[in-house]
C-alpha cells in the first residue's frame, strides 16, 4: 500500500500546542509527553478499572471468555492507534482517547444506559455517557492533592465529547469551550470508527461462541465475512470451520481498518486538506469509510441487530437491567438517607436524581445486582 501518512494535519502534542493546556497548569514532565501522561492517568483511573466488570453485550453467566467493557476498550485502542500511525496522526492522542472513549458507561451495557437516561427524563435530564465521562474525569476522580479530576489536557477533554457525536452550544452552553461549531481533530473522529470495526467482529465472534450467531446465517447475510470465508474454504478444504471462521473474521476487521486509512487518506487529498484547522472547518467529519464498504457495513450491523442484539435471551437479560437500575433509582428517591454519605452531600448541589444517575453509572454489574438484593430484602 502506497504511503498514506497526513503529517501536515495532526496535532502536534508538544507543549507549545494550545490543545495540551489543562485546567490547572502543571509543569512539564521530564520523559512524557502531555498526551502520555494523559494516557497513563486514564489507565490508574478507578473508572477505567471498573470497566472490567461492566457488559459490552453478554453478561459473564455466559462466559467469561466473552468481551467486557475493558477488553473491548483494549481492542478498539489497538485499532485506533494502528490507523493513527499509518495516517501519520498523533498516535499518543488516538490511544489516550481510545482508553477513554467508554469510560462514561453504566452497568449492563446499552440497555443500562437506556434505562437511566429513562428515569432522568422523568426530571427533566439526560443521561449521555460522552458527557458522563467528562464529569468522571473532571470531577469524579480524586487522585491529587492540587487538583480535583485527572486535569487531562484539552485535546483528551474534547475528545471525549465529540468522538462519536457533535453538540450544540445552543443545548450545552457549559461545552463552549470544546470548539463545538467546529469538528474535532482526526485522532477523534477516527475512535468512533475503529470503535465501529472492533465492536462489529467482536459481536459476531462472541456470538457465534455463544450460540446464538449460526456460520450459515453469517455467511447468507453478511457479504464481507462470506467472500472471504468462500476464498480461505477453497484453498484450505480440509480445515477445520472454526479456524476458517477465526481467519475470515481477521481478514473482515483487517479489510475495514485498511479501507479506513486509505479512504480517509484519500478524501484528505480531493479535499485539500493541509492542516489541522482544514480538518476542524471542513463540511463534515474527514475519516469515512468507502461507500461500499460502508455499505457493507451497514449489513453487517443490522444483521447483528436482528440475529443478534435482539435476540430472546439477550432481551431477557436487557429487561432484567432494566428492572434493577429502574427500581434502584426510584428506591433511593424515595430513601436518599440510604445513600453513601458521599453521595448524600452533593444532593443540595446536584439534585437527587443526578447524584443517584452518578452513583448508579459507576457500579460494576456484579455490584449493582448486589445493592439490588440487599433494597428487595
Amino acid at each position: 500500500m502506497q504511503s498514506t501518512s497526513l503529517n501536515f494535519c495532526f496535532v502536534a502534542g508538544d507543549t507549545a500546542d494550545p490543545l495540551t493546556q489543562r485546567l490547572h497548569p502543571e509543569t512539564a514532565h521530564a520523559y512524557r509527553s502531555p498526551f502520555q501522561r494523559d494516557r497513563d492517568r486514564i489507565i490508574h483511573a478507578r473508572a477505567f478499572r471498573r470497566l472490567a466488570g461492566k457488559t459490552q453485550v453478554f453478561t459473564h453467566r455466559y462466559s467469561d471468555h466473552f468481551r467486557s467493557r475493558l477488553t473491548h476498550t483494549i481492542e478498539v485502542t489497538q485499532i485506533a492507534r494502528t490507523v493513527a500511525g499509518a495516517l501519520g496522526l498523533n498516535e499518543d492522542l488516538a490511544e489516550t482517547l481510545a482508553l477513554v472513549h467508554d469510560i462514561g458507561h453504566p452497568p449492563f451495557g446499552h440497555a443500562g444506559e437506556q434505562a437511566l437516561d429513562r428515569q432522568l427524563q422523568q426530571h427533566g435530564l439526560r443521561f449521555d455517557h460522552n458527557l458522563h465521562a467528562l464529569r468522571i474525569v473532571e470531577h469524579f476522580e480524586q487522585r491529587y492533592v492540587a487538583f480535583r479530576g485527572l486535569n487531562l489536557t484539552l485535546a483528551v477533554r474534547e475528545g471525549i465529547i465529540k468522538h462519536s457525536r457533535d453538540y450544540s452550544v445552543a443545548d450545552h452552553p457549559e461545552l463552549a469551550a470544546y470548539f463545538l461549531d467546529q469538528r474535532p481533530p482526526l485522532e477523534a473522529q477516527i475512535i468512533d470508527l475503529a470503535d465501529e470495526i472492533a465492536y462489529l467482529t467482536a459481536d459476531i465472534d462472541d456470538g457465534i461462541e455463544a450460540d446464538i450467531l449460526s456460520l450459515d446465517g453469517l455467511r447468507r447475510n453478511v457479504s464481507l465475512f462470506s467472500d472471504f470465508y468462500r476464498q480461505l474454504e477453497a484453498r484450505h478444504a480440509a480445515t477445520a470451520p472454526k479456524l476458517l471462521f477465526l481467519e475470515s473474521l481477521k481478514r473482515m476487521l483487517n479489510a475495514l481498518v485498511n479501507d479506513l486509512i486509505v479512504t480517509t487518506h484519500q478524501r484528505a487529498q480531493k479535499c485539500g486538506i493541509h492542516s489541522l484547522a482544514d480538518v476542524r472547518h471542513f463540511d463534515e467529519r474527514l475519516a469515512a469509510f468507502s461507500p461500499e464498504m460502508e455499505a457493507r457495513r451497514y449489513e453487517a450491523k443490522q444483521y447483528l441487530y436482528r440475529q443478534l442484539y435482539h435476540a430472546d435471551d439477550l432481551e431477557r437479560d436487557h429487561a432484567l437491567a432494566h428492572q434493577i437500575i429502574e427500581g434502584l433509582f426510584q428506591h433511593w428517591m424515595r430513601h436518599p438517607e440510604q445513600l453513601p454519605d458521599s453521595h448524600q452531600s452533593q444532593i443540595a448541589a446536584e439534585g437527587a436524581p443526578r447524584v443517584i444517575a452518578d452513583y448508579i453509572a459507576g457500579m460494576t454489574d456484579n455490584f449493582i445486582a448486589e445493592q439490588w438484593r440487599l433494597v428487595q430484602r
